[in-house]
């Protein structure tokens, strides 16, 4: 199992399909706050939804195109986080994360974060990392711009979210400006 310890009480865990019926339960009791950012919450009406995107996910790790993880706080699943379209070529990914509602606040997501950068520009040699955020999600654009990323731009309308288009805020970072370790992400 690759994971990442990140303190006493919080690390990253690969996902695995052991994980989908408490994964399932955390997202449909935050589907309505997820909703407003996130436009896979109608895809996953079910455990068995949410199983399939584990063995998607898996499929992806093994490709080497994705890596997701469950965020684990108190010995519990609390969220998610992913690195996402893993380019190998042009050396860059994306980040995507969310996390319960409750449990916003607590640097989780702003950890979780510092972790995968440190596996992307370590272990993976990526030389950018990208996280694109709905330009009304003021809690999680404050995430990049803690973490030093650049604002790059917004992208109009370039996000389908259910019912409209929306507008995406667009920061990057590169290896040379990240200040973190060479990885953190372990096997066993």
């Amino acid at each position: 199992m690759l994971r990442c310890p990140i303190d006493d009480d919080m690390e990253l865990r690969l996902l695995e399909e052991r994980h989908a019926d408490e994964l399932f339960a955390l997202v449909d009791r935050n589907r309505a706050y997820l909703r407003e950012w996130l436009p896979w919450l109608d895809a996953t009406a079910t455990v068995d939804d949410e199983r399939a995107f584990v063995r998607m996910s898996l499929e992806g790790f093994a490709a080497g195109t994705t890596t997701e993880f469950a965020i684990w706080d108190g010995g519990r699943i609390s969220g998610g986080i992913g690195l996402h379209f893993i380019d190998e070529v042009n050396r860059s990914a994306e980040i995507g994360y969310w996390v319960s509602e409750d449990l916003q606040g607590r640097g989780l997501v702003t950890r979780a974060c510092c972790a995968v950068l440190d596996h992307a520009f370590g272990n993976l040699g990526l030389n950018r990392v990208v996280i694109r955020v709905d330009v009304g999600n003021i809690r999680s654009r404050a995430i990049p711009e803690r973490l030093g990323f650049t604002l790059e731009g917004v992208t109009r309308q370039s996000d389908w979210l259910y019912t409209r288009f929306r507008d995406m805020a667009l920061y990057s970072i590169l290896a040379g400006e990240w200040p973190g370790s060479n990885g953190g992400v372990t096997s066993g």
